[in-house]
């Protein structure tokens, strides 16, 4: 892959540089805050090698490129010139979003943890390991090196609220500085201690203080980092120019620190607390559900960007009570996606489809979907049926066997050590069993029901027609065959004008005129030439031969009124085929449901020679694709 290449040609058909707010990039897609959403050319970017798929979701415009994806992101950074993570400000753009409120807060979701997932993914899994090398006595407690490793493992997740005010300035267009500052107010040694002690806390003597533990929090620090950016905006408008560089951190630090500690901090700890006692409710009484809906559809989450919502929630979980038991459905989930995607590079007869559905079904199972989901189970639509109904069966298992992780990171095979109880886990009853039954729950059974269901449904879906030929028998090798004659165009028989149903075609009014019956969808090129028009319905296309000669194919009888429907365009205008090229895929049962006919007519409305015909072989037989029909 040419990533400069690639990059460039993403630029250009994203509306240009100049359309680009920001752009940032996870593990497997670009990510595109644009200015405006009608002007790239999805189509192209689709086409391009090395694009899997194209999403616009969450209010980013995501383009999933797999594990290359870092190699691309530095060049559109420099073809770009834009600054890694930093959005390009466009207040009109603002202005104009008509993004839904929903679109607007899951995108504000993903930018604040986004950054800050790496940390909490490395200290989770560190953790982990300690508690694995300590049940095998490989790591004592009390040690200087269990002490060292452990201030690794806890840092992340101790400081939480400093990191996520990091994110939160870059989202809320304030001073990072000042937000780090406010979350170091709330894990400030003697602050931490005044909360913890005994006595009433007031602020200024009248101004009570509700205590709460910040350490590990999530939301608060959120909601303060919010309100003190409205403060520094409104200071920055209202500050004399000469003091600002004083007066602006002054006022939003002084008025962000008190109003978080009285008012929003409280707040946040009594929604966090809300949030675990909900979820260790759901745990005890209807252990199965959250587990079970999460399996079946984070595809469906992670496809429309909504998945951001579990990210707060699983985080908060661990970071306060160091066990969460909401998203580890996606364990199953992704391990399921990547079960079906090596489902279909068993069976297919593609190399290519082969090739990528092998490599990124082994991705899935590893923790990242993007390129099974969007490349695959997508795109052949019964993967994806399959790999919801084995992540439902994983995480149903998962559920009622009351599993939990106690590290984050991205659901997979390589995060199963976070299924490790933790010293917190441990302490409240969970042993190795729960790792036991990750396993059995989130990978074999997730793993073996997802292969089943796509094995079964593959075969549903072929005799139904819906998986194409080259899937089901390899891709079609074309012969190459002169440029001064034409073949048969689809599987099928081959008829004169005396036995077509439309009078114009058989009267050869358009120019001489033969056509085939076909008894399957495929239509193809009937010539080495050019297509120089194609109907906006698909129902007929016009080509070009090297010699000159025009001609007209059109599939089926008055099948102009489908407006559409049954046609599938495999070429576009202007494209060079070889002769037994597929140009149109076909719904036959489409056709004949509707009472049309699916005889398919070569007019050649333009010969070399004024009135030179064209001799043909013999009519009524049955012809094969791409076999010489001409003399």
């Amino acid at each position: 892959m040419d990533f400069k290449e690639l990059a460039s040609l993403i630029l250009e058909n994203i509306g240009g540089k100049s359309n680009v707010k920001n752009v940032v990039h996870c593990a497997t897609r670009l990510r595109f805050t644009l200015k405006d959403d009608s002007k790239p050319n999805t189509d192209s970017i689709k086409k391009a090698p090395g694009v899997l798929q194209v999403v616009n979701a969450g209010g980013q415009y995501q383009i999933v490129i797999g594990p290359d994806v870092p190699q691309v992101y530095q060049e559109v950074i420099a073809l770009g010139g834009f600054e890694a993570s930093a959005a390009i400000d466009d207040p009109d753009a603002e202005k104009e979003d008509n993004r839904s409120q929903l679109s607007k807060i899951l995108e504000s979701i993903a930018g604040i943890f986004q950054p800050i997932i790496p940390a909490i993914t490395g200290a989770g899994l560190l953790k982990a390991l300690m508690a694995l090398f300590s049940s095998f006595g490989l790591l004592k407690a009390g040690t200087q090196t269990h002490a060292i490793l452990n201030a690794m493992a806890d840092a992340a997740f101790y400081f939480m609220p400093v990191l996520l005010a990091a994110s939160c300035a870059r989202k809320f267009k304030c001073n990072q500085g000042n937000a780090m500052a406010l979350a170091g107010i709330l894990v400030y040694p003697s602050f931490v201690a005044l909360m913890g002690g005994k006595e009433a806390v007031s602020f200024l003597g009248f101004i009570p203080v509700t205590k709460a533990v910040y350490a590990s929090s999530v939301i608060p620090i959120i909601l303060g980092v919010w309100f003190m950016s409205v403060v520094e905006h409104w200071v920055q408008k209202v500050s004399p120019r000469a003091i600002k560089f004083f007066s602006v951190p002054l006022v939003s630090l002084f008025i962000g620190g008190v109003v978080t500690i009285t008012l929003l901090g409280p707040i946040g700890s009594w929604v966090s607390g809300l949030i675990n006692e909900l979820f260790t409710w759901m745990n005890a009484s209807i252990p199965w559900l959250v587990p079970t809906v999460v399996g079946i559809f984070s595809p469906l989450l992670v496809m429309t960007g909504t998945h951001y919502g579990l990210i707060p929630i699983g985080t908060n979980n661990l970071a306060t009570v160091k066990w969460d038991s909401t998203v580890i459905g996606m364990l199953p989930s992704n391990v399921a996606q990547g079960a079906a995607g090596l489902a279909v590079a068993l069976r297919s007869k593609n190399p290519d489809t082969k090739q990528q559905a092998s490599s990124a079904g082994l991705t899935a199972v590893l923790g990242i979907t993007e390129p099974v989901l969007y490349g695959v189970n997508m795109r052949f639509t019964f993967p994806l049926y399959a790999a919801m109904i084995g992540g439902g069966l994983g995480g149903l298992y998962m559920g009622l066997t009351r599993v939990a992780r106690f590290a984050g990171g991205s659901p997979g095979l390589l995060v199963l050590p976070g299924y490790i109880p933790s010293a917190e886990g441990a302490a409240l009853g969970y042993t190795m069993m729960n790792l036991a039954h990750a396993v059995i729950g989130g990978v074999v059974i997730a793993f073996i029901g997802s292969w089943v269901a796509c094995n079964v449904l593959y075969d549903i879906w072929a005799k139904k027609g819906k998986i194409p030929d080259e899937e089901l028998h390899g891709p079609e090798v074309i012969p190459s065959v002169p440029d001064n004659v034409i073949v048969a165009l689809a599987n099928g028989k081959f008829i004169g004008p005396d036995e077509m149903k439309d009078a114009m075609f058989s009267q050869q009014t358009m120019g001489q005129t033969v056509a085939i019956e076909p008894s399957d969808g495929v239509i193809c090129a009937p010539v080495n030439g050019t297509i120089e028009m194609i109907f906006p319905t698909a129902h007929a296309f016009g080509m070009r031969m090297p010699d000159g000669t025009g001609l007209l194919i059109h599939i089926g009888v008055d099948t102009v009124n489908l407006k559409g429907q049954g046609f599938t365009l495999l070429k576009k205008e202007g494209d060079d085929v070889k002769a037994g090229e597929p140009v149109v895929r076909v719904d036959l049962d489409v056709l004949k449901n509707a009472g049309y006919s699916p005889q398919t007519m070569i007019v050649i409305t333009e010969p070399v020679e004024e009135g030179k015909l064209i001799e043909f072989a013999e009519f009524g037989r049955e012809v094969m694709r791409g076999e010489i029909l001409s003399k």
